[in-house]
């Protein structure tokens, strides 16, 4: 049994939805799964298996940051976890998207300590298995979803004082910000697993807008849709 994860073998599914909040990933489980049983929920990480549409599925919070996501992610592939697909929310940096839309990540800017002492080197980007890229971009085209495929930047900060490096990744068209992108992407690199991110956009950092609690709800909703029907659509192994 791993540290954090009080979970055996055999109860998490190959295929796992990653949301930061666990509340959230309590909310997709009783909303979307069909029999979900929760195998742990120590430290208030909360991790639930079900089926949808017949496939095996889990949901784990991940806490906030890469270090926390890093320590689910290493302890998942421990019980057998396969297919990693975060879902969080994002502040984005561009003036072309919305509030609500979609974005489903290529890649991650590591803007952060974790990442770079997985790998030993500074500037490493991960990016996105392409399957999963490819799968989750044909789900949201099914849904008609406002969507944008591209890199985001993983940061330590949420309370970012670098105005100039903001607008410096905005120039070269980073899409968003968020916390956790970078160290799935690294920890899933790894042969034989796949690792992927989609992202609602919830605050417009430019001018300060976070999108009511009703309007990221259902742009949740609707992102996890995509997510089951990206893990659904996978080629088998």
């Amino acid at each position: 049994m791993p540290t954090h994860i009080r979970a055996s073998n055999g109860d998490v599914a190959p295929n796992v939805l990653l949301p930061g909040d666990p509340d959230r990933a309590q909310y997709i489980a009783e909303t979307f799964f069909d029999g979900p049983e929760r195998y742990t929920d120590y430290r208030r990480m909360e991790g639930y298996t079900g089926t949808y549409r017949g496939l095996r599925v889990s949901v784990q919070a991940t806490g906030m940051g890469c270090p926390s996501a890093a320590i689910m992610v290493e302890e998942l592939i421990t019980l057998g976890a396969r297919n990693l697909l975060r879902i969080g929310t994002c502040g984005t940096i561009q003036p072309s998207i919305e509030l609500g839309d979609l974005i489903v990540v290529t890649g991650a800017c590591a803007l952060n300590g974790l990442t770079t002492a997985l790998v030993g080197v500074e500037g490493f980007a991960p990016v996105a298995n392409h399957e999963l890229v490819s799968a989750a971009e044909s789900a949201a085209r099914v849904k008609a979803m406002r969507r944008h495929l591209g890199v985001v930047a993983t940061m330590d900060l949420f309370y970012d004082p670098r105005l100039e490096l903001v607008e410096n990744l905005r120039k070269y068209g980073v899409l968003a910000l968020e916390m956790e992108a970078s160290a799935v992407l690294t920890l899933g690199s790894r042969p034989g697993l796949r690792a992927g991110c989609l992202l609602t956009v919830s605050d417009l950092i430019a001018s300060k807008t976070r999108a009511t609690p009703q309007a990221i709800r259902a742009g949740v909703d609707d992102m996890v849709e995509v997510a089951l029907g990206a893990l659904l659509s996978l080629p088998s192994d």
